[in-house]
C-alpha cells in the first residue's frame, strides 16, 4: 500500500480515533454554546492559517447554525500571502486589536482552532476572551500542541488557556506519510478531521437546542 490508498487508510485512522474519544468533549462544548444561545449571547469561531478553514466551515454552512460570528481577519488567512499570515499569527498584540473589532463579551463562547497551538495570535486571543468573560473551546492537536513550546509571550499553548479541549487526535507536524525520496512528510489531516469534529458539534448543538424546545435557525443550502 502506498501512495493515495496508505494517506487515506492512515488519515480514516486519525479520523476514528478523534470520533471514539472527542465525543465527551463535543458534548460538553456544546453545551456550553446552547446554553449561550439560549441567553441571548453570540457563538463566535475563529482561526489562524490553515485553521482559518476550521471557521469558515461553521460560518455559513448548509446544514450549519446561522447564528454563528466567524472571525476572519484577512492578514490571518492565507490568500495575502503565506509568509504574511506565519508572521502575523506570530505577533504579540495583534489579538488584542482583532478582539477590540470584534467586541466578544461575557456570555459568548468562542471555538479557537488552531492545530499547533503555539502561536501568540490564537493563544493571546483566548486569553483576551476569557478576559472578557467569554468561555473557549479550543480545537488543537494536543500530541503537537504538548511536544512544543508557546510562542505566546505569557508561555501558554491554547489547550492550557480553554475552558473545553477537543483534541483533532492528529501528530505533530500534522503530516502522516512517508514517502521514498521525499525529504520531508506529507498528507496533513488536521482539516480533514477538523472539519468532522466541528460538525459534530455542530449536529450536537442542534440536537440539544431541539431537545430545549427550540427551533434552530439552520441555513439551507441555496442550491438545492
Amino acid at each position: 500500500m502506498a501512495g493515495a490508498e496508505e494517506y487515506m487508510e492512515t488519515a480514516l485512522d486519525v479520523a476514528r480515533r478523534a470520533a471514539e474519544t472527542q465525543v465527551g468533549a463535543i458534548r460538553v462544548a456544546a453545551g456550553l454554546v446552547v446554553e449561550a444561545m439560549l441567553a441571548g449571547r453570540v457563538f463566535w469561531v475563529f482561526g489562524t492559517g490553515h485553521s482559518h478553514l476550521i471557521a469558515e466551515e461553521v460560518y455559513g454552512r448548509a446544514g450549519g447554525l446561522a447564528d454563528v460570528r466567524a472571525v476572519l481577519e484577512p492578514g490571518l488567512m492565507l490568500h495575502e500571502g503565506l509568509q504574511k499570515s506565519s508572521l502575523l499569527e506570530r505577533l504579540p498584540g495583534l489579538a488584542d486589536v482583532v478582539l477590540e473589532i470584534n467586541e466578544i463579551a461575557a456570555g459568548d463562547v468562542v471555538l479557537i482552532a488552531s492545530n499547533s497551538g503555539r502561536n501568540a495570535v490564537p493563544v493571546e486571543f483566548a486569553l483576551g476572551a476569557r478576559k472578557r468573560g467569554a468561555l473557549v473551546i479550543a480545537l488543537t492537536s494536543m500530541a503537537h500542541s504538548t511536544a512544543t513550546t508557546s510562542r505566546a509571550p505569557g508561555g501558554q499553548r491554547l489547550f492550557e488557556t480553554a475552558d473545553v479541549v477537543i483534541d483533532n487526535c492528529g501528530v505533530p507536524g500534522d503530516a502522516l506519510i512517508e514517502v521514498d525520496g521525499s525529504p520531508e512528510l506529507t498528507g496533513a489531516t488536521s482539516t480533514m478531521v477538523g472539519a468532522m469534529l466541528v460538525q459534530a458539534l455542530t449536529v450536537e448543538i442542534v440536537t440539544k437546542l431541539t431537545a430545549a424546545g427550540e427551533t434552530p435557525n439552520i441555513l439551507r443550502s441555496q442550491n438545492v
